[in-house]
């Protein structure tokens, strides 16, 4: 399920939310992956300071429309594969699109990608939570492990 939003004159010009509170139904890396290619679709590449706005204000949309919205983190489509340089510095240079889109736009919370076991990403959505060193927990990226569910 979801809500599916096209704008014209986009490069990718639809984009469809699938928000769970329900925390049986998130799911993880793949099946995100997966589910998004049977839609005809792919998880989601940004590719842009705009894309970025863009994203942030269709999930501010989607909590401010009363559904009760809490913490709950989404998956985007960047990953990092294998692990043969998972803690050395080049590991913020391994992380790839799923959709093969080249786009070098990052937008890390600060002191992330941690790498190590973590090599898929998502864009942070907690709300309730305590700003940390980056400051609140909203639309920064960071890396996690591929099996959580979100």
């Amino acid at each position: 399920s979801g809500q599916k939003v096209c704008y014209g004159e986009l490069k990718h010009s639809c984009y469809k939310l699938a928000y769970f509170q329900d925390l049986s139904r998130r799911v993880g890396f793949q099946e995100a992956r997966q589910a998004c290619e049977i839609d005809g679709g792919a998880l989601l590449s940004l590719e842009s300071e705009a894309e970025q706005q863009l994203i942030e204000n269709m999930l501010q949309n989607l909590t401010k429309s009363g559904s009760g919205i809490s913490d709950g983190d989404f998956w985007i489509g960047l990953w990092r594969s294998g692990d043969g340089l998972a803690t050395s510095s080049a590991c913020p240079d391994l992380y790839q699109w799923a959709d093969g889109s080249s786009s070098p736009f990052r937008n890390w919370y600060t002191d992330e990608p941690s790498c190590g076991s973590e090599a898929c990403v998502v864009m942070y959505h907690q709300p309730t939570a305590n700003p940390g060193l980056g400051g609140p927990y909203l639309y920064q990226w960071n890396d996690d492990r591929c099996n959580m569910k979100h």
